[in-house]
């Protein structure tokens, strides 16, 4: 008997495929609002980053979250991005 598959995805950050649940999706909304989607279901383009302020300062400094997401990224979307994975923790 086979387990059941689980799904992989790769933090933008530092690149280590994760398994989808123990990483957060940072979202475009069709609006071009950027935010932290916890739900994993937000309708838009997404990004996968792992919870911890290092790998989003990292993704920012490399530029992937803007390359992931297909938009420029304001220095206050991370701000923001940062407090609401450090109030996650």
């Amino acid at each position: 008997m086979t387990g059941k598959k689980i799904p992989m995805r790769m933090c933008v950050g530092c690149r280590q495929m994760r398994p989808k649940k123990e990483l957060l999706r940072v979202v475009r909304t069709p609006e071009n609002e950027i935010r932290l989607d916890r739900t994993g279901k937000a309708s838009g383009r997404g990004a996968y980053v792992c919870p911890a302020v290092e790998c989003l300062e990292k993704a920012q400094k490399i530029r992937a979250l803007e390359r992931a997401l297909e938009h420029k990224v304001d220095p206050e979307v991370f701000e923001r991005l940062k407090e609401e994975i450090t109030k996650g923790e």
